[in-house]
């Protein structure tokens, strides 16, 4: 599961859910009074701006002053809890989860812009709660995980009287639904926690996380779901994988237990667990190659670190992270290091919630949630910025 601090976070298998069309979350009449991203005032000799999805709105007025790394911000979202926006492999489409109480959506769906309008559609079928959606590599898939099997509505909440916690939902398992017939089926299952499978950029193998040893570790697999392999094997929690665009590299989150309590930490985490929970206050970035092979911490900086991807060219790694503000702050903002390690750099410098970066597959554009231009506390929106270096 990958959840935020703002936010929080099936099947009949193998049968036909259509696609529930969604008109674009803007709206048509809100979209007509919005910034004109498609025209310009014939009397301006400015460049015509196209939107790197259809739909999206030109919000350059929501970047920061020194946030130098985006050349324009569009919003593609707006109102309600949307995150995880993870590119198509062409670069054209994005998949996303997506809460919205008003509109009656009340746990996490999952949904993928229309190719031709950027439109939301909605491809899971609105059983249970759904998690970290992302493109097979024809595009014309979608892998996810859910508890749709065993829940016909939403699951019970984390106890928040635990402080803030994750659910790792033991009903999550992971499925494919086909774009074109809404076929869905169910890919991994079995007991325990199986869910945040992404994709490598080569298209041959998935990475996800699972409990079925007891404790979330990484494991990848075929893309068929077989030649199930084993990544990660140590205390606490590894999730939130992605591969290298070369293949052979894993960067992901880790619980870091200090020295000075590791014991009683690691019996928290025990107690946690117990109860389907991990606490994600303390994490660091870890790399490992594609087979679990030399594991090393990228991250020593304290606090939760997380949402980690590669630059298109491997050099530099980009992730989320609230270590530079004092106490468990809920102010997150992107920073970007070497890939192999070094000093931490800013990216964005908004008093609020940014995480979940991600670069298209041409390294043009760089997706994004975030709690900007939000008008009810805690809204979350996804952003495609115009990057440069």
């Amino acid at each position: 599961m990958i959840s935020t601090p703002i936010i929080k976070g099936s099947f009949a298998l193998a049968a036909v859910a259509p696609l529930f069309a969604l008109t674009n979350s803007l709206g048509q009449e809100e979209a007509a009074t919005s910034t004109n991203v498609s025209a310009v005032d014939e009397t301006q000799s400015i460049p015509v701006l196209s939107p790197p999805i259809p739909g999206a709105v030109l919000s350059d007025h929501l970047i920061e002053g020194d946030e130098g790394n985006f050349a324009h911000l569009w919003m593609l979202t707006a109102s309600g809890e949307n995150a995880e926006a993870y590119w198509s492999f062409d670069g054209s489409r994005l998949s996303l989860q997506r809460r919205n109480l008003v509109a009656g959506i009340e746990c996490d769906r999952i949904y993928a812009t229309d190719p031709g309008t950027g439109a939301l559609r909605q491809v899971s079928d609105g059983r249970g709660v759904t998690t970290c959606a992302y493109f097979m590599p024809s595009g014309r898939e979608v892998i996810y995980a859910s508890t749709g099997a065993a829940h016909e509505t939403c699951p019970p909440p984390p106890d928040r009287s635990l402080g803030y916690v994750w659910q790792v939902y033991p009903e999550h398992d992971i499925y494919t639904t086909n774009l074109e017939t809404g076929v869905t089926s169910l890919l991994i299952g079995g007991p325990g926690y199986d869910a945040e499978a992404t994709v490598s950029p080569l298209g041959d193998r998935i990475v996800f996380t699972s409990t079925r040893t007891g404790d979330p570790e990484l494991y990848t697999c075929a893309l068929d779901g077989t030649d199930v392999v084993q990544i990660t094997d140590s205390p606490g929690y590894d999730g939130g994988a992605f591969f290298s665009h070369d293949g052979t590299k894993l960067i992901f989150r880790s619980t870091k237990f200090s020295a000075e309590n590791r014991e009683a930490e690691q019996a928290e985490f025990a107690q946690l667990m117990e109860m389907d929970l991990v606490r994600p206050s303390d994490m660091e970035l870890m790399v490992c190659d594609a087979d679990g092979s030399n594991r090393r911490q990228l991250t020593d900086l304290g606090r939760a670190n997380w949402a980690p991807f590669y630059y298109p060219d491997d050099s530099r790694v980009i992730f989320s992270s609230n270590h530079h503000v004092e106490g468990r702050s809920r102010n997150f903002d992107l920073f970007s290091i070497p890939a192999s390690g070094g000093e931490a750099r800013r990216v964005t410098t908004y008093d609020g919630f940014d995480s979940f970066p991600i670069f298209s597959p041409d390294g043009r554009w760089l997706a994004f949630s975030s709690n900007r231009g939000g008008t009810l506390p805690g809204e979350t929106n996804v952003f495609i910025a115009q990057w440069k270096d």
